[in-house]
């Protein structure tokens, strides 16, 4: 990789950062029972969508995060390995559950893509 790529990766990934901590001030600063990193994630969100900040401007850094993201559940999955106690016995109900639950959510995503499919191509209707 060339040494400007990586650092321009950086710079994106510090912007993101940055929407991170100006997230946790604002709820810190009001006392918001909101997330900060999700209020953070709504700014940018507002931000990309009126394009006063360009998807250029963090693509590159997101582009690394994405394809990195399985690594970032590792922490994860070791947590729930140390509460193993707690799921047992109920281990057949926790897999049924979210058997049930992913499903769930598979079907409604299905369903309203494909509404908001039909709708882009028939906006009279």
């Amino acid at each position: 990789m060339k040494v400007i790529h990586i650092l321009q990766m950086a710079l994106h990934i510090g912007i993101l950062y940055g929407f991170y901590l100006i997230g946790i001030w604002i709820q810190e600063a009001l006392s918001l029972a909101i997330p900060g990193s999700i209020i953070g994630m709504l700014l940018l969100f507002i931000l990309l969508l009126t394009k006063i900040l360009p998807v250029s401007f963090i693509e590159s850094g997101t582009s690394l995060l994405i394809r990195h993201m399985p690594l970032l559940f590792i922490p994860v999955t070791v947590g729930v390995m140390n509460y193993f106690n707690v799921f047992k016995g109920e281990g057949i109900w926790l897999v049924v559950i979210t058997i049930i639950s992913t499903m769930i959510v598979f079907v409604v995503s299905g369903l309203i893509s494909q509404w908001l499919v039909m709708r882009k191509e028939n906006p009279d209707e």
